[in-house]
């Protein structure tokens, strides 16, 4: 099994380069094999839309504390680094401009060394997606034409889409991305829809907030829908993470991997540069014991 640390890039502006430079680097000196970085572009106060992974479905931050865009991060974070990869968690794939999209997520891959996992989803803020003009209600529909111009992008020398959300006529896009034929896309979200998503498409999938009943019970409903979709269960890679729950121990990896989780993504969520080395070399203890669990084999259907 292997860990992953996932990292809200929040906080003051005058530390937020020396917070992001600290944990990349002691992350890849302890063993960690991911950094996820989170998106949201804005923020709003008190949002009538529901945060899926608190009980009272409030956001655990207020509308003025911001966080680095995901692949202005990555970028930062490649360049400090030299073997840690580097992941979108998620990135809101349907609030964006896909083609710019597409060229961030190569560009990321080439400077990073084929080190980027692009993680996606269809995102919850409903003002997020307000304020930025996009259709929230077709969302899943537009994250997944989105995907399919991105595609042609990052494979095709001459690219071109038309479908009802967009439309790209021909043109060019270099440079291509170093992993072929494109950075896994690993998708976010825990409904059994999120599910069909990544069998329909995905190479990976990154639940959320699940303790290790919870990731059990979707990995088998996964296994289930990839099967029904021709796949084999193990074409897809499983990472989990507890987030707020407290499940970050060793009996707990060892229950995540019986689970049939490949990978589990911690939060680091210290405040100051010195806190978060501390926090990610304390954390860094599990790696090795990450390291001896095997993951189950998911069942077949």
């Amino acid at each position: 099994m292997k860990l992953g640390l996932f990292l809200p890039m929040m906080g003051e502006a005058a530390t937020l380069r020396s917070l992001l430079s600290t944990a990349a680097t002691t992350a890849e000196r302890v063993g960690f094999h991911s950094l996820w970085f989170p998106e949201h572009v804005v923020l709003v106060d008190s949002p009538r839309s529901k945060y899926p992974y608190s009980p009272d479905g409030s956001f655990p931050v207020g509308g003025e504390v911001g966080m680095l865009e995901p692949f202005a991060a990555i970028a930062s974070a490649a360049a400090v680094t030299e073997r840690i990869r580097l992941g979108t968690g998620i990135c809101l794939v349907p609030q964006r401009s896909p083609i710019y999209t597409a060229k961030q997520v190569a560009d990321c891959d080439v400077l990073s060394g084929g080190r980027i996992d692009f993680g996606v989803g269809i995102g919850w803020l409903r003002e997020e997606f307000d304020a930025l003009g996009a259709d929230f209600d077709e969302r899943a529909n537009t994250c997944r034409e989105y995907l399919a111009a991105m595609n042609s992008l990052w494979t095709d020398e001459l690219s071109r889409h038309e479908g009802n959300h967009l439309v790209v006529p021909p043109v060019r896009m270099f440079p291509k991305p170093i992993q072929k034929p494109h950075p896994p896309i690993v998708f976010g979200g825990e409904s059994t829809n999120a599910l069909r998503r990544v069998a329909d498409i995905g190479q990976g999938w990154f639940g959320f907030h699940l303790d290790p009943d919870e990731a059990a019970e979707r990995v088998r409903t996964l296994s289930g829908v990839l099967s029904r979709r021709g796949r084999r269960p193990d074409s897809v890679s499983i990472s989990v993470s507890p987030y707020l729950k407290p499940h970050r121990d060793a009996a707990a990896l060892e229950a995540y991997a019986e689970a049939g989780v490949d990978q589990v993504i911690l939060l680091a969520l210290a405040p100051g540069v010195d806190e978060v080395r501390d926090e990610i070399e304390q954390m860094g203890a599990l790696v090795e014991v990450a390291a001896r669990l095997q993951t189950r084999p998911r069942p077949h259907h």
